[in-house]
């Protein structure tokens, strides 16, 4: 990135831990400011509804390790956040977690990203049309990951939908 060129790294990376913090704290706000509305516009629109159930039921279950984690993923990592805003997740809990993570975040994204963005800007320089057929080759595969893992989804929510579960309160009742 251009913005961090010439930049001594651990500038950049104190830059970038600057961003996730605020951008995640933001998140995080947002859903705790406004549980129920934004449970109620994400049901409304859909279209982040999956992520979020996946992550409350994530937040739910393992706590704060899972925040810090989420900064590992794409996708994934703005959904724990809004979920753990909107659980209400204790501060004391939460920010330690946001800590750790963004650190996390800041320094992959800073030695690896920064180094692979000036990786595919040197090749472009040096061959455009290798550089295109790359991009466009790694676009490719992400799409075909992206097919694949909805159809796994589609073929797992049809099973778990075939096969009736017994709860707790049916495990004693007989038919």
């Amino acid at each position: 990135m251009e913005i961090f060129e010439g930049w001594p790294l651990p500038a950049a990376i104190g830059v970038l831990f600057l961003i996730v913090l605020l951008r995640a704290g933001g998140t995080y706000a947002l859903g705790r400011g406004s549980r129920a509305g934004v449970k109620r516009l994400i049901e409304r629109r859909g279209r982040m509804a999956p992520q979020l159930a996946r992550a409350e039921a994530v937040i739910e279950r393992f706590g704060a390790p899972v925040v810090a984690l989420s900064f590992l993923t794409v996708g994934f990592q703005t959904a724990v956040n809004l979920a753990a805003g909107v659980l209400r997740m204790p501060l004391v809990k939460y920010i330690p977690a946001l800590v750790v993570g963004g650190a996390m975040w800041a320094t992959l994204y800073g030695i690896l990203g920064l180094a692979t963005v000036n990786a595919i800007i040197q090749a472009a320089q040096r061959d455009p049309v290798a550089a295109l057929l790359s991009v466009l080759a790694v676009a490719a595969l992400l799409v075909l990951i992206e097919v694949a893992t909805r159809k796994a989804r589609a073929i797992s929510a049809r099973h778990a939908d075939a096969v009736e579960p017994i709860l707790p309160d049916d495990a004693g009742r007989a038919e």
